[in-house]
């Protein structure tokens, strides 16, 4: 499981988070595991049952003012109390002044107790839009990822196939390059997964014969892209006469990444077949079926319809067995 530390949340999203540290410098390696955020206002007056550890607490205007109704000593007991249950860290917001206990806490029990200038609401929305995408499982896949009249089609396939020529061919056609050789693949919620290319590779592609080339100073920056929703998985595979390939595209495959079924398509490669175009059509067919039309099965009811209609009365359809 993927997990964060807190000097990372600090150095990477100290600007838009506007983060500060206050104590518990010694915990900047603590790892926050879950996007989710607790605000624990129960835990400080004693209910800790659902303080969750390797959690960012967050402290807001209530829940300092609560500490500021206490006396000194109940708001010792309070934050020792939250600080013991090893919470990756405390944030308080609003830019609010920290209580010496909580501030004493902090180092005592190595928990980084951080302050943002922003209302709690911001903070929150903001700090889970980055966790989300910080903590979301990964992996790693060979292949070439292009956005094609919007959709995200992930090539691949095996070595030497032609993914990378392909994928020049569709930049040079006006189309946009995410990602080629090594794509990280990112799942978001709900059920959707992100490609993007590795910072050594980011807008380079490899071609036999001619090398490296970077395909943001070749073509300009409207012909690369940081990040696409992957929507379509499009595999080359080498033409076998012996092997029977779908004719009608009525049964849809799926390619599983990362617990996530995408619609799939296996394309075979030979000579004089533009895959090019073959891929650019998969691209609008795959913008007509996200609208509703699938145009093979159409197709298909309507020459169900025509056989039924030219069946006599009476006749029986093939296959169908006599009583």
């Amino acid at each position: 499981m993927p997990t964060l530390r807190i000097q990372n949340l600090v150095s990477d999203a100290g600007q838009s988070l506007q983060l500060e540290l206050c104590a518990g410098q010694a915990g900047l390696g603590r790892r926050i595991s879950a996007p989710r955020i607790q605000k624990p206002g129960l835990a400080l007056s004693g209910y800790t049952a659902y303080v969750h550890p390797e959690r960012l607490q967050i402290l807001g205007l209530t829940e300092i003012s609560y500490l500021g109704t206490l006396p000194a000593e109940q708001v010792r007991d309070a934050v020792d109390r939250l600080a013991s249950l090893e919470p990756a860290c405390i944030v308080v917001t609003r830019g609010l002044e920290l209580p010496p206990a909580l501030l004493e806490a902090g180092d005592r029990y190595r928990v980084p107790v951080l302050r943002t200038a922003l209302l709690s609401s911001v903070f929150i929305n903001r700090v889970v839009r980055y966790l989300e995408d910080h903590l979301a499982p990964q992996t790693s896949l060979h292949g070439v990822l292009m956005d094609v009249l919007g959709v995200g089609i992930l090539l691949l396939g095996k070595s030497g196939i032609g993914k990378s020529e392909a994928a020049l061919d569709l930049v040079m056609k006006g189309h946009r390059l995410v990602a080629d050789d090594i794509v990280d693949i990112r799942r978001r919620p709900p059920n959707t997964v992100f490609g993007s290319g590795s910072e050594i590779i980011k807008h380079h592609m490899e071609i036999r014969g001619l090398g490296i080339i970077n395909v943001k100073d070749l073509f300009g920056i409207s012909a690369v892209r940081d990040a696409k929703k992957i929507e379509l998985v499009v595999e080359l595979v080498e033409w076998n006469e012996e092997e029977e390939y779908d004719r009608l595209g009525v049964e849809e495959l799926r390619y599983r990444i990362l617990e996530v079924d995408i619609p799939m398509l296996r394309i075979p490669v030979r000579p004089g077949r533009n895959m090019t175009a073959i891929i650019e059509v998969a691209a609008r067919n795959q913008l007509l079926k996200i609208q509703g039309h699938h145009s093979a099965r159409e197709f298909q009811e309507r020459l169900n319809r025509a056989i039924a209609e030219a069946q006599p009365p009476g006749a029986v359809a093939s296959g169908d067995e006599v009583e």
